[in-house]
Protein backbone atom coordinates (compact mmCIF):
# COMPACT_ATOMS: atom_id res chain seq x y z
CA UNK A 1 0.00 0.00 0.00
CA UNK A 2 1.31 3.52 -0.93
CA UNK A 3 0.85 6.10 1.79
CA UNK A 4 -1.76 8.57 0.91
CA UNK A 5 -3.39 6.48 -2.04
CA UNK A 6 -6.91 7.46 -2.78
CA UNK A 7 -9.10 4.26 -3.73
CA UNK A 8 -8.89 5.67 -7.03
CA UNK A 9 -5.09 5.69 -7.35
CA UNK A 10 -5.69 2.13 -5.86
CA UNK A 11 -7.54 0.98 -8.59
CA UNK A 12 -5.31 2.55 -11.49
CA UNK A 13 -2.16 0.88 -10.16
CA UNK A 14 -3.63 -2.63 -10.14
CA UNK A 15 -5.89 -2.28 -12.90
CA UNK A 16 -3.54 -0.20 -15.41
CA UNK A 17 -6.29 1.88 -16.33
CA UNK A 18 -7.27 5.39 -15.97
CA UNK A 19 -10.34 6.24 -13.73
CA UNK A 20 -12.89 8.54 -14.73
CA UNK A 21 -15.35 8.89 -11.59
CA UNK A 22 -15.02 7.58 -7.90
CA UNK A 23 -18.41 6.90 -5.44
CA UNK A 24 -18.29 5.93 -2.24
CA UNK A 25 -20.97 3.36 -1.34
CA UNK A 26 -20.50 2.07 2.49
CA UNK A 27 -17.82 2.67 5.12
CA UNK A 28 -14.22 2.14 3.37
CA UNK A 29 -16.43 0.38 0.01
CA UNK A 30 -16.00 2.59 -2.74
CA UNK A 31 -16.89 2.24 -6.33
CA UNK A 32 -14.47 3.29 -9.19
CA UNK A 33 -15.67 3.46 -12.83
CA UNK A 34 -12.76 3.10 -15.23
CA UNK A 35 -11.86 4.11 -18.51
CA UNK A 36 -14.02 2.13 -20.87
CA UNK A 37 -17.12 1.43 -19.23
CA UNK A 38 -15.59 -1.07 -16.62
CA UNK A 39 -16.16 -0.37 -12.74
CA UNK A 40 -14.14 -2.02 -10.23
CA UNK A 41 -14.82 -1.82 -6.11
CA UNK A 42 -11.90 -0.70 -3.62
CA UNK A 43 -12.02 -1.85 -0.30
CA UNK A 44 -9.75 -0.49 2.21
CA UNK A 45 -9.75 -1.95 5.48
CA UNK A 46 -6.98 -0.35 8.24
CA UNK A 47 -8.98 -1.35 11.61
CA UNK A 48 -8.24 -5.23 11.07
CA UNK A 49 -4.53 -6.46 9.59
CA UNK A 50 -5.17 -9.45 8.07
CA UNK A 51 -8.43 -9.20 6.83
CA UNK A 52 -7.84 -8.11 3.22
CA UNK A 53 -5.19 -10.98 2.71
CA UNK A 54 -8.14 -13.35 4.21
CA UNK A 55 -11.18 -11.77 2.20
CA UNK A 56 -8.70 -11.90 -1.20
CA UNK A 57 -7.69 -15.80 -0.03
CA UNK A 58 -11.67 -16.56 0.46
CA UNK A 59 -12.64 -15.10 -2.63
CA UNK A 60 -9.78 -17.40 -4.51
CA UNK A 61 -10.46 -20.41 -2.60
CA UNK A 62 -14.45 -20.24 -3.73
CA UNK A 63 -13.62 -19.07 -7.62
CA UNK A 64 -10.92 -22.03 -7.87
CA UNK A 65 -14.57 -24.99 -7.15
CA UNK A 66 -16.08 -22.92 -10.29
CA UNK A 67 -19.64 -23.76 -8.82
CA UNK A 68 -20.63 -20.17 -7.25
CA UNK A 69 -19.84 -17.03 -8.59
CA UNK A 70 -18.13 -14.20 -6.98
CA UNK A 71 -16.36 -11.00 -8.01
CA UNK A 72 -13.16 -11.33 -9.60
CA UNK A 73 -10.24 -10.17 -7.66
CA UNK A 74 -8.42 -7.28 -9.66
CA UNK A 75 -5.69 -6.46 -7.04
CA UNK A 76 -4.59 -7.15 -3.61
CA UNK A 77 -1.55 -5.44 -1.67
CA UNK A 78 -1.70 -4.58 2.30
CA UNK A 79 -4.92 -2.81 3.25
CA UNK A 80 -6.32 -2.91 -0.39
CA UNK A 81 -8.74 -5.20 -2.15
CA UNK A 82 -10.16 -4.58 -6.07
CA UNK A 83 -12.78 -6.58 -7.24
CA UNK A 84 -14.90 -6.22 -10.39
CA UNK A 85 -18.17 -4.09 -9.53
CA UNK A 86 -21.15 -6.22 -9.26
CA UNK A 87 -24.18 -4.70 -11.18
CA UNK A 88 -27.79 -5.99 -8.91
CA UNK A 89 -30.79 -6.24 -9.68
CA UNK A 90 -34.14 -7.76 -8.31
CA UNK A 91 -33.74 -10.76 -6.75
CA UNK A 92 -35.63 -13.70 -8.93
CA UNK A 93 -36.60 -17.43 -8.13
CA UNK A 94 -35.11 -18.95 -10.89
CA UNK A 95 -31.62 -17.28 -9.62
CA UNK A 96 -32.42 -18.94 -6.04
CA UNK A 97 -32.40 -22.18 -7.76
CA UNK A 98 -29.69 -22.21 -9.59
CA UNK A 99 -27.79 -20.34 -6.93
CA UNK A 100 -28.95 -23.53 -4.17
CA UNK A 101 -27.51 -26.28 -6.78
CA UNK A 102 -24.24 -23.94 -6.95
CA UNK A 103 -23.93 -23.40 -3.01
CA UNK A 104 -24.28 -27.86 -2.96
CA UNK A 105 -21.68 -28.18 -5.55
CA UNK A 106 -19.60 -25.61 -3.84
CA UNK A 107 -19.95 -27.14 -0.62
CA UNK A 108 -19.34 -30.52 -2.40
CA UNK A 109 -15.90 -29.81 -3.76
CA UNK A 110 -14.48 -29.73 0.25
CA UNK A 111 -11.60 -28.73 2.11
CA UNK A 112 -8.96 -30.31 3.63
CA UNK A 113 -10.02 -29.87 7.31
CA UNK A 114 -12.76 -28.82 9.73
CA UNK A 115 -11.38 -24.99 10.23
CA UNK A 116 -8.91 -25.19 7.61
CA UNK A 117 -8.11 -21.53 5.81
CA UNK A 118 -7.93 -21.18 2.15
CA UNK A 119 -4.55 -21.79 0.59
CA UNK A 120 -2.92 -18.28 1.18
CA UNK A 121 -5.40 -17.18 4.01
CA UNK A 122 -4.47 -16.47 7.27
CA UNK A 123 -4.80 -18.94 10.15
CA UNK A 124 -6.47 -15.46 12.18
CA UNK A 125 -9.09 -14.36 9.66
CA UNK A 126 -12.42 -12.35 10.44
CA UNK A 127 -15.94 -12.71 10.30
CA UNK A 128 -16.77 -9.12 9.22
CA UNK A 129 -14.48 -7.10 11.73
CA UNK A 130 -14.54 -9.50 14.12
CA UNK A 131 -11.84 -12.34 15.04
CA UNK A 132 -12.12 -16.02 13.86
CA UNK A 133 -9.23 -18.32 13.78
CA UNK A 134 -8.96 -21.03 11.30
CA UNK A 135 -6.77 -23.30 12.80
CA UNK A 136 -7.57 -27.47 11.23
CA UNK A 137 -9.15 -29.95 13.42
CA UNK A 138 -10.00 -33.39 12.85
CA UNK A 139 -14.06 -33.70 13.64
CA UNK A 140 -16.64 -30.91 13.59
CA UNK A 141 -18.20 -30.88 17.01
CA UNK A 142 -15.09 -29.76 19.16
CA UNK A 143 -13.56 -27.54 16.26
CA UNK A 144 -16.96 -25.72 16.54
CA UNK A 145 -17.49 -25.65 20.66
CA UNK A 146 -13.44 -24.95 21.04
CA UNK A 147 -12.68 -22.42 18.11
CA UNK A 148 -16.08 -20.70 17.28
CA UNK A 149 -18.81 -21.17 20.39
CA UNK A 150 -16.57 -20.51 23.38
CA UNK A 151 -13.97 -18.20 22.78
CA UNK A 152 -17.05 -15.63 22.18
CA UNK A 153 -18.96 -16.47 25.27
CA UNK A 154 -16.13 -16.04 27.30
CA UNK A 155 -15.83 -12.56 26.09
CA UNK A 156 -19.64 -12.01 26.43
CA UNK A 157 -19.25 -13.41 29.74
CA UNK A 158 -16.41 -11.74 30.78
CA UNK A 159 -17.48 -8.37 29.67
CA UNK A 160 -21.15 -9.29 31.57
CA UNK A 161 -22.98 -9.18 28.30
CA UNK A 162 -24.22 -12.66 29.08
CA UNK A 163 -25.11 -13.46 32.68
CA UNK A 164 -22.89 -16.44 34.06
CA UNK A 165 -26.10 -18.77 34.37
CA UNK A 166 -27.02 -17.47 30.67
CA UNK A 167 -23.54 -18.75 29.48
CA UNK A 168 -23.93 -21.92 31.19
CA UNK A 169 -26.72 -22.91 29.25
CA UNK A 170 -24.24 -22.46 26.04
CA UNK A 171 -21.78 -24.49 27.79
CA UNK A 172 -24.48 -27.39 27.94
CA UNK A 173 -24.71 -27.03 24.40
CA UNK A 174 -21.02 -27.61 23.75
CA UNK A 175 -20.87 -30.77 26.37
CA UNK A 176 -23.66 -32.17 23.71
CA UNK A 177 -22.21 -31.47 20.23
CA UNK A 178 -21.22 -34.91 19.60
CA UNK A 179 -25.21 -36.01 19.80
CA UNK A 180 -26.70 -32.81 18.51
CA UNK A 181 -24.47 -32.37 15.49
CA UNK A 182 -26.35 -34.85 13.17
CA UNK A 183 -24.28 -37.52 11.24
CA UNK A 184 -21.33 -36.99 10.37
CA UNK A 185 -19.96 -35.18 7.31
CA UNK A 186 -16.83 -34.30 5.30
CA UNK A 187 -15.78 -30.88 5.69
CA UNK A 188 -17.64 -28.32 3.18
CA UNK A 189 -15.76 -25.40 1.82
CA UNK A 190 -18.03 -22.81 3.22
CA UNK A 191 -18.43 -19.43 2.61
CA UNK A 192 -18.49 -18.46 6.16
CA UNK A 193 -20.67 -15.53 6.44
CA UNK A 194 -23.46 -16.14 4.14
CA UNK A 195 -26.26 -13.72 5.80
CA UNK A 196 -27.82 -11.88 2.44
CA UNK A 197 -26.29 -8.56 2.93
CA UNK A 198 -22.94 -10.99 1.08
CA UNK A 199 -25.67 -11.97 -1.56
CA UNK A 200 -26.11 -10.09 -4.73
CA UNK A 201 -28.79 -10.59 -6.91
CA UNK A 202 -26.82 -9.82 -10.47
CA UNK A 203 -28.62 -7.88 -13.53
CA UNK A 204 -27.78 -11.24 -15.74
CA UNK A 205 -29.66 -13.09 -13.61
CA UNK A 206 -26.81 -14.94 -11.64
CA UNK A 207 -26.21 -14.45 -7.49
CA UNK A 208 -22.72 -13.45 -6.89
CA UNK A 209 -21.38 -14.02 -3.21
CA UNK A 210 -18.80 -11.02 -1.60
CA UNK A 211 -16.87 -10.82 1.77
CA UNK A 212 -16.41 -14.18 2.76
CA UNK A 213 -14.77 -15.82 6.44
CA UNK A 214 -14.03 -18.76 4.15
CA UNK A 215 -13.29 -22.14 5.64
CA UNK A 216 -13.57 -25.69 6.04
CA UNK A 217 -16.72 -26.15 7.81
CA UNK A 218 -19.97 -28.15 7.86
CA UNK A 219 -22.36 -27.23 5.17
CA UNK A 220 -25.05 -26.79 7.42
CA UNK A 221 -23.23 -23.13 8.64
CA UNK A 222 -24.07 -21.58 5.47
CA UNK A 223 -27.32 -22.57 5.57
CA UNK A 224 -28.13 -21.49 9.29
CA UNK A 225 -26.29 -18.30 7.73
CA UNK A 226 -29.31 -17.65 4.97
CA UNK A 227 -31.51 -18.38 7.60
CA UNK A 228 -30.33 -15.79 10.64
CA UNK A 229 -31.27 -12.18 8.98
CA UNK A 230 -33.37 -13.54 5.92
CA UNK A 231 -32.76 -14.07 2.36
CA UNK A 232 -35.48 -13.27 -0.93
CA UNK A 233 -36.91 -16.46 -2.36
CA UNK A 234 -34.85 -18.89 0.58
CA UNK A 235 -37.27 -21.73 0.05
CA UNK A 236 -36.23 -21.72 -3.96
CA UNK A 237 -32.78 -21.42 -2.77
CA UNK A 238 -33.56 -24.77 -0.54
CA UNK A 239 -35.59 -26.32 -2.97
CA UNK A 240 -31.99 -26.07 -5.72
CA UNK A 241 -29.83 -27.19 -2.63
CA UNK A 242 -31.91 -30.20 -2.12
CA UNK A 243 -32.22 -31.36 -5.68
CA UNK A 244 -28.79 -31.26 -5.70
CA UNK A 245 -27.55 -32.59 -2.54
CA UNK A 246 -30.30 -34.04 0.04
CA UNK A 247 -29.69 -32.71 3.40
CA UNK A 248 -29.23 -35.16 6.68
CA UNK A 249 -32.57 -35.75 8.08
CA UNK A 250 -33.52 -33.23 11.09
CA UNK A 251 -31.18 -30.63 9.55
CA UNK A 252 -33.65 -27.67 10.32
CA UNK A 253 -33.75 -28.57 13.96
CA UNK A 254 -30.01 -27.80 14.00
CA UNK A 255 -30.11 -24.17 12.64
CA UNK A 256 -30.12 -22.76 16.16
CA UNK A 257 -26.79 -24.56 17.08
CA UNK A 258 -24.61 -23.77 13.35
CA UNK A 259 -26.75 -19.98 14.40
CA UNK A 260 -24.92 -20.13 17.85
CA UNK A 261 -21.38 -18.27 17.00
CA UNK A 262 -22.55 -15.48 14.31
CA UNK A 263 -24.90 -14.75 16.88
CA UNK A 264 -22.58 -14.98 19.91
CA UNK A 265 -19.90 -12.56 17.71
CA UNK A 266 -22.88 -10.10 17.54
CA UNK A 267 -23.22 -10.14 21.20
CA UNK A 268 -19.87 -9.06 21.61
CA UNK A 269 -19.66 -6.51 19.01
CA UNK A 270 -23.42 -4.78 19.78
CA UNK A 271 -24.31 -5.33 23.01
CA UNK A 272 -27.02 -7.60 24.87
CA UNK A 273 -29.49 -6.74 22.49
CA UNK A 274 -28.95 -10.24 20.58
CA UNK A 275 -28.13 -12.14 24.03
CA UNK A 276 -31.91 -13.45 24.34
CA UNK A 277 -31.72 -14.38 20.39
CA UNK A 278 -28.39 -16.23 21.22
CA UNK A 279 -29.70 -17.71 23.83
CA UNK A 280 -33.23 -18.67 21.93
CA UNK A 281 -30.74 -21.08 19.62
CA UNK A 282 -29.05 -22.51 22.66
CA UNK A 283 -32.26 -23.64 23.80
CA UNK A 284 -33.82 -24.77 20.48
CA UNK A 285 -30.51 -26.75 20.06
CA UNK A 286 -30.90 -28.05 23.30
CA UNK A 287 -34.29 -29.12 22.68
CA UNK A 288 -35.90 -27.00 24.60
Amino acid sequence: MIEGESPGQAAARFTGCAVTAERPLSGAVTEVALHGGQSVVVIKRDEAPGAVRAEAAGLRWLADAGTVRVPTVRGQDGNWLITDHVPTGPPSARAAVSFGRDLAALHASGAPAFGAPPPGGPTDAYIGLAPMRNAPAADWPNWYAGQRVLPYLRRAVDAGTLGADEGRTVERVCERLPELAGPAEPPARLHGDLWDGNVLWGTDGHVRLIDPAAHGGHRETDLAMLHLFGCPHLPEILDGYQEAAPLAPGWTDRIGLHQLFPLLVHVVLFGRGYAERALSAARAALGG
